[in-house]
């Protein structure tokens, strides 16, 4: 099964930032992830961004990662206060991006860990995004942590729903070659 755990302090199960990510991308690829078929090892797009992930900001992660499972952040870097630095391959889904990176300043905070913001990096195109955080993104980051609960409960995947992205997908040949 995908990784989840119980926490004690708060008695609710928490995500890693992939299956949040997943969440709001495909409901599908979400289950499917998470009950263990993991088609990602398989494609060339996902292996291409772990490289471009291990080796932009390499100096940067080797010092500052943050790793505290289920979260693991690429780098952390201070100024006027914390900042949760993600680096992605391709700004094609940016808005998937940035609740992965919410969910893990929304977490941070939680820890009692004061983080002012977010940057997602995409170094092939030399982009960065600002993410900021809000009150009203807290609540969305509560909603969508039981909507995951939610999909992870049902005994089978959501159906699939082709969509611009499906053809680059991990999964595509699962979900739409019979």
């Amino acid at each position: 099964m995908g990784k989840m755990r119980l926490s004690s302090s708060e008695n609710r199960v928490l995500f890693t930032g992939t299956q949040v990510a997943y969440y709001f991308l495909c409901k599908r690829k979400l289950w499917l992830f998470s009950k263990g078929l993991g088609m990602e090892k398989n494609s060339e797009l996902v292996n291409l961004g772990k490289v471009i992930d291990e080796f932009a900001f390499e100096r940067e992660k080797k010092r500052e990662g943050y790793s505290d499972e289920p979260v693991r952040v690429d780098f952390l870097r201070v100024r006027d206060g914390i900042v949760v630095h993600e680096v992605k391959k391709s700004s094609s889904m940016e808005e998937v991006h940035e609740w992965q990176v919410k969910y893990y300043i929304w977490y941070l905070r939680r820890k009692g860990i004061s983080v002012r913001g977010g940057v997602i990096h995409y170094p092939r195109s030399f982009r960065t995004r600002e993410v900021s955080f809000s009150p009203e993104d807290a609540r969305l980051i509560e909603e969508a942590l039981g909507g995951i609960r939610e999909v992870l409960s049902r005994p089978q995947p959501p159906p699939p729903r082709r969509t611009k992205i499906c053809r680059k997908c991990a999964y595509f040949e699962f979900c739409f070659v019979k």
